[in-house]
């Protein structure tokens, strides 16, 4: 068995894997400061936002997050994984299955959220995604682990599947600026 299947990660067409919702807790509790990193993706939100569209909902903790400090935000939450799709639709918003390369819903959105979920595209993905996201959206925030050197990493990667980028191409691609970091997390928030 190997480390993505032991984690609960299992490929689906041998090049795209999906996390298992049941044992996501636990492999995310790998990531060092990841309560900080949640905390300092909703603090940069740059106003009330009345549309969201959250890309990579996962179990949905930062959706809760962002609900406790925007009740009346309407969220539509996007992931690639059946499980957390099928776990998200708990939470009083809309969730809908999908990859970050698909093109974005019809906006426009006031917000476009990701925590731990931009890191898996390729440098080309991450700037066509941003690309997208400026052209439907106000404003962006990414809470993410970012590329540092390996005598510095904090955060469990697995290779071919985890693709960090650096702080500095995260906010040269994303047109923000980073509010927050610490070692290999970082967040970014951009207003368009």
């Amino acid at each position: 068995m190997d480390a993505m299947s032991e984690a609960g990660i299992e490929p689906s067409d041998g090049s795209q894997y999906h996390f298992d919702p049941g044992t996501y807790d636990e492999l995310i509790a790998e990531v060092p400061l990841y309560e900080r990193l949640q905390e300092e993706s909703i603090a940069a939100i740059p106003f009330a936002p009345e549309r969201v569209l959250e890309l990579g909902i996962g179990t949905g903790e930062t959706t809760r997050r962002l609900l406790a400090r925007h009740p009346d935000a309407q969220i539509l939450g996007l992931d690639s994984t059946p499980g957390m799709v099928f776990k998200a639709r708990q939470l009083p918003i809309e969730v809908q299955l999908a990859r970050m390369e698909d093109p974005l819903p019809d906006g426009p959105w006031d917000l476009v959220i990701s925590v731990l979920a931009v890191h898996h595209l390729t440098d080309e993905g991450k700037r066509d995604l941003f690309r997208r996201i400026r052209e439907t959206s106000r404003a962006m925030v990414i809470g993410d682990v970012v590329a540092v050197p390996e005598a510095e990493r904090r955060t469990p990667l697995t290779p071919d599947f985890d693709l960090p980028c650096t702080l500095e191409q995260l906010v040269e691609w994303s047109g923000g600026s980073a509010t927050w970091s610490d070692g290999d997390l970082a967040v970014v928030s951009a207003t368009f």
